[in-house]
């Protein structure tokens, strides 16, 4: 095997190179994958942008991925050369209070692949064994790194549970608002509709089965719901998302906003209304439950993947993942 890979290294200053580095070696109870595709999104601009706490540089970026394990380290047992696995890239402490609690996704020594360590923009990369996860064959190359953005959506839902008759608004239809009109349609939700300013995504929202797709809040044909889910990460999205629940409505935040964005919020209005403000971050432990899921969803996710570039190309990655006509962008070698 050549010693050197071709790998994406960001400097978190905006910077972006393709650079000959060390294939990774699999070490004690770690494996090493040749990624066959990884997703670009908003934490990855986020994070090339140096606008991302857990960003830690130079960093291979890349965290939505899955790939076949080349390497195995001792210790590994139930992992082998040759499999096809995803990846779940937060590698957590597992004793911390959140850990304990069952909320390893606020971990507070958490190291996420592809953030504060090497990930899968590159033709090779080490991850723990612990995170590495079994997929079943029929999920295709192009549908199987959508499995940890579709487990973020899981986790969502886990957050504020029973979807099923609700009536349900979604802001923003990029992959994360795509995912949730899929889900909340598949829980048994009453309606799905989705504010988005793109006509193409908005577009999308109608052919996965919103009901409507409008580029502002004033166009929908109802004024109260009962679950806002906010998947854009902007300001006048989440206080619109506010203003649009009803009684007891409930806000799941997942958008990745500045962190030092700010909105208004009104007290009285969330005791009035008896509202709950709901935040939901990273996909917990839902990965393997997605990827169950994804068997059966794939025909449909599978469509949100609307460009590909090899890893070469991966600044047009990162530029057409920030324009609003494209929905899910993957690197595929």
């Amino acid at each position: 095997m050549n010693p050197t890979m071709r790998a994406a290294l960001a400097d978190g200053n905006g910077g972006i190179d393709i650079r000959e580095l060390p294939v990774p070696v699999a070490r004690e109870g770690w494996v090493v994958l040749a990624p066959v595709g990884t997703g670009v999104c908003g934490t990855d601009l986020h994070l090339i942008a140096g606008d991302y706490p857990h960003g830690r540089f130079p960093v291979v970026p890349g965290h939505e991925f899955a790939g076949i394990v080349t390497q195995v380290g001792a210790g590994v047992s139930a992992l082998a050369e040759g499999d096809y696995v995803g990846v779940d890239p937060n590698i957590t402490c597992g004793v911390c209070p959140m850990c304990r609690a069952g909320a390893a996704n606020l971990c507070v020594d958490i190291l996420p692949v592809g953030v504060a360590i090497d990930g899968s923009c590159a033709e090779y990369v080490a991850v723990p064994a612990g995170i590495v996860h079994p997929l079943d064959p029929a999920i295709t190359h192009r549908a199987a790194p959508l499995v940890e953005p579709f487990a973020c959506v899981l986790h969502a839902l886990d957050r504020a549970p029973g979807w099923r008759d609700d009536e349900v608004v979604v802001f923003g239809a990029g992959s994360i608002g795509l995912m949730a009109v899929v889900l909340a349609r598949a829980e048994g939700a009453a309606g799905v509709r989705i504010v988005e300013p793109n006509a193409s995504r908005r577009a999308a929202a109608l052919e996965l089965g919103a009901l409507q797709a409008v580029p502002s809040v004033e166009e929908l044909d109802r004024s109260v719901f009962d679950l806002a889910v906010d998947a854009s990460g902007h300001p006048a999205a989440i206080t619109a998302a506010l203003a649009a629940l009803g009684p007891r409505g409930r806000l799941v935040q997942m958008g990745v906003a500045s962190p030092a964005a700010s909105v208004a919020l009104s007290p009285y209005e969330v005791f009035a209304k008896e509202l709950t403000v709901i935040g939901s971050n990273s996909l917990a432990d839902r990965y393997p439950e997605a990827a169950e899921r994804m068997v059966d969803l794939q025909d449909a996710l599978v469509g949100l993947v609307t460009a590909t570039f090899p890893l070469e190309r991966y600044a047009d990655a990162l530029a057409a993942a920030r324009s609003p006509e494209q929905v899910k962008v993957q690197i595929t070698g």
